[in-house]
């Protein structure tokens, strides 16, 4: 599929709503791609729910730059999502007994994908990695780095947030480390 990929910016904001609103992303609505962001218990104030608080917390992220992430558009319809950015930039990879770091070189990760119901299976999330290489190059990135799913059989969709393997092998992505079976680390270098 053609896409444009553009980054987050305050102007995309209602974009990136209309995805994470679409049928099949109950799972995004709840984390606002937020979670491998956090570190620890999450204190909210009363009255207000972690997804609400998730979804202000990536609002306020996307203000302040850079861009958390990007959207596909096919055309101009938002179609897609992935999160990407410095490994620093989410605390809870370095204590992910799957996620956690290889070494010390600084790599970006590509965290998260949120593709709608509607538009599976048509090569969104693949143009959307696409996409994060060539944005994570332009921003400087040497490594990209990324922790996808590897199962024999194919499970539900709105479960491969992290992407499929075979999908990173297709892009060049090497094989650094697998933790747990289905759970490799993957990287391409980008220099």
């Amino acid at each position: 599929m053609k896409l444009t990929v553009r980054p987050l910016t305050p102007e995309r904001w209602p974009d990136l709503e209309a995805v994470f609103e679409a049928k099949g992303c109950s799972i995004a609505r709840g984390c606002w791609c937020m979670y491998y962001r956090e570190s620890g218990q999450q204190v909210l104030p009363a009255g207000v729910k972690l997804s609400a608080a998730r979804k202000a917390q990536l609002r306020s992220l996307a203000a302040d730059g850079p861009p958390p992430g990007l959207i596909g558009y096919r055309g101009k319809v938002p179609v897609g999502w992935v999160t990407l950015g410095p490994r620093a930039d989410f605390a809870k990879l370095r204590r992910s007994p799957v996620m956690k770091p290889v070494d010390q070189q600084p790599v970006w990760s590509v965290v998260c994908f949120v593709v709608p119901a509607q538009f599976r299976h048509q090569g969104v999330a693949t143009a959307l990695l696409q996409g994060a290489i060539n944005y994570a190059r332009r921003r400087g990135a040497t490594l990209l780095e990324a922790y996808p799913v590897d199962k024999a059989e194919r499970g539900r969709d709105d479960w491969l947030w992290h992407g499929a393997k075979s999908m990173y092998d297709k892009a060049g992505f090497v094989e650094v480390a697998r933790r747990r079976p289905s759970r490799p680390v993957v990287r391409l270098q980008l220099v």
